[in-house]
């Protein structure tokens, strides 16, 4: 029998003694990403509002969703979908008013649903009254935001790109100095080395605490601070990689400073005392950062609880194996095995969709449920965007006059399909009836997907087998099964890499995930894998191509999936895993050499100080 590595992970769960309620809520959860214009039009105007999310909160409970996290709903001048801020503290008048998110929240609690908001403390508006006073040098506000004299001979102050590839400087002509704006122009940097921003962003978290939020996504996180000194960029080079526009320079003085994870765990201290004076629920943290492990690890350090980890979204494709899969979940729980994590809460979290990406759906065509059972089934948090549980596609045939987002309208006429993040912000298509049941007949803010005659919510309600039945029935998996919950963890490849085995335990409950990846049919031996699991099994999850039915009884001696096809299984355990290695007796490389499969086993171990 081959001897391959095995990591032994510990994660302990660490309960503080205080105040705070309900710690760990969100460790096993299911976050539900809304795009608020795009959810629920109730009032008809075409735009998707407040009212709209509160008279569907009904179906996320029923659906089993933990948390909501709305997209920016703040005032804004809108010229980049409501991520430039004019006031931090009202309601954008398209999404409704005070009252209409009271309502929102009081419902939310009610149902036990927990309201997360997208939260932008990098920048603000132009139209915000910090720039606008900022801007004339009002003595308290000059230093709000980072402005820097010209160069001599009358140029922007270094060569520092904003993420479109145009200078990150705006030169006002009444003005001898810049702006910095990583983002759009109209979008410019708050400066955090002014202890008076520091404060009044803390005011504005309080003043949505205080009225009933449960957390906050930042977004943008990496570029909260820049390098003091303003040198150069160097250019960017890698074989193989487009070094154009933004990816000309390497963002050594602009992204990822170490004073950014120290003002965000200033943030997660903020949240842990706010929720310890007030004796509330623990409040949540998430950072949006696209980044490697390495930084990731930084906003873990920092007390974050959900760095959101995009590797389902941006390491793997249609075209990706099961052994790529493999490597990037052994890869990413390999972080949890770190000395500095032994007396820290550190949770995974899987995120499969979001408004800035393709949908699921788009990115694995006839493989989304599987993407979303092996969200469900690995330990932790999992994320989901919204219209991802009926199998929503992006809307590719977006013309360039209704294009919203400024990726794609800088881009132009001929280049905008390439960066325009529109096609995965369509209506939410909750029937067949006029614009997908959106609102009651008026335009909608933007075109609704075509398909939605055939894929919709109430259809897949109806039918006997669905997307959405398979999404709701892996939430009630993953809420009532102790495998899942807090059981160990073993992935490996089957059949030359043609399909993909998750095996969660839990004393004498196993959960199986086991996804056929591959254009023809398969015949695999789970059991020579682990055989202390039961020969058979029954089917807990099937796909919708599978011609192996929920409720059947299976043998994993001999298991026939079909193209594409993938299960969800439970099993009785012959004999309980156990390891006679204590976690702190591994090597110097963090490993165990055991017996049978390259494995991850994830231990949850609860803790009181």
């Amino acid at each position: 029998m081959t001897r391959l590595h095995c990591l032994v992970l510990l994660i302990a769960i660490h309960v503080v003694a205080g105040e705070i309620k309900n710690v760990g809520w969100w460790k096993n959860a299911v976050f539900y990403q809304i795009y608020t214009p795009s959810f629920k039009d109730a009032d008809n105007d075409g735009v998707g509002d407040l009212k709209g999310i509160t008279s569907k909160l009904e179906y996320l409970h029923e659906t089993g969703i933990d948390a909501i996290w709305l997209s920016p709903i703040y005032a804004s001048p809108m010229k980049d979908s409501g991520y430039d801020v004019s006031d931090f503290r009202a309601i954008h008048y398209q999404y409704g008013n005070a009252k209409d998110f009271d309502d929102l929240i009081k419902k939310a609690k009610e149902l036990g649903i927990k309201v997360i908001l997208e939260f932008i403390p990098n920048h603000t508006s132009t139209e915000h009254l910090w720039f606008l006073k900022s801007n004339i040098q009002d003595k308290r506000y000059a230093d709000y935001y980072i402005w820097r004299n010209r160069t001599v001979d009358g140029k922007p102050p270094n060569n520092w790109l904003n993420i479109y590839g145009k200078s990150a400087w705006e030169c006002p002509q009444y003005r001898k100095d810049c702006y910095l704006h990583q983002f759009h122009s109209n979008e410019p940097e708050l400066n955090y080395n002014n202890p008076h921003v520091q404060v009044e962003i803390l005011d504005i978290m309080r003043f949505w605490l205080d009225k009933g939020v449960d957390g906050f996504r930042i977004n943008a996180a990496a570029y909260l601070f820049e390098d003091e000194n303003y040198l150069d960029e160097p250019l960017f080079y890698f074989p193989g990689v487009a070094n154009d526009g933004y990816n000309s320079l390497e963002h050594i003085y602009t992204k990822n400073q170490n004073k950014s994870y120290q003002l965000v765990q200033n943030w997660t201290n903020f949240l842990r005392d706010y929720a310890d004076s007030r004796n509330t629920d623990e409040k949540v943290l998430m950072t949006e950062v696209y980044a490697d492990f390495d930084n990731t690890l930084n906003y873990y350090k920092s007390g974050v609880q959900i760095p959101s980890n995009f590797f389902l979204i941006t390491h793997t494709n249609s075209s990706s194996s099961p052994r790529e899969f493999q490597n990037f979940v052994l890869s990413w729980m390999s972080i949890y095995h770190l000395k500095v994590f032994q007396q820290r809460e550190v949770i995974p979290n899987w995120v499969t969709g979001n408004s800035d990406q393709k949908r699921t759906a788009t990115r694995h065509p006839g493989r989304s449920d599987q993407m979303t059972m092996l969200a469900m089934i690995l330990p932790g948090v999992a994320v989901t965007y919204y219209g991802e549980e009926i199998g929503m596609v992006d809307k590719s045939d977006l013309s360039f006059e209704d294009t919203r987002d400024l990726a794609g309208r800088n881009a132009g006429p001929n280049n905008y399909k390439r960066y325009s993040r529109d096609p995965s912000r369509t209506p939410m298509q909750w029937d067949n009836t006029t614009n997908a049941g959106f609102n009651n007949g008026s335009k909608p803010w933007f075109p609704i997907h075509q398909n939605y005659v055939n894929i919709s919510l109430a259809a897949q309600k109806a039918a006997n087998a669905s997307h959405y039945k398979i999404y709701a029935k892996l939430i009630n998996l993953k809420k009532t099964r102790a495998a899942i919950i807090s059981g160990t963890l073993l992935i490996d490849t089957l059949a030359d890499d043609k399909s993909l085995v998750v095996i969660r335990s839990e004393k004498n409950e196993s959960i199986v995930l086991v996804i056929n990846f591959s254009n023809e049919t398969v015949t695999l031996n789970v059991r020579e894998h682990v055989p202390s699991i039961g020969q058979k099994v029954t089917v807990e999850v099937a796909t919708l191509e599978s011609s192996i039915k929920e409720g059947s009884s299976v043998n994993l001696d001999k298991l026939t999936l079909g193209r594409n096809q993938a299960l969800v299984m439970s099993t009785i355990l012959h004999e309980q895993l156990t390891t006679n290695n204590p976690p702190n007796s591994t090597s110097n490389n963090g490993s165990l050499l055991v017996s049978s499969a390259v494995c991850v086993l994830v231990f949850l171990a609860a803790f009181l100080s």
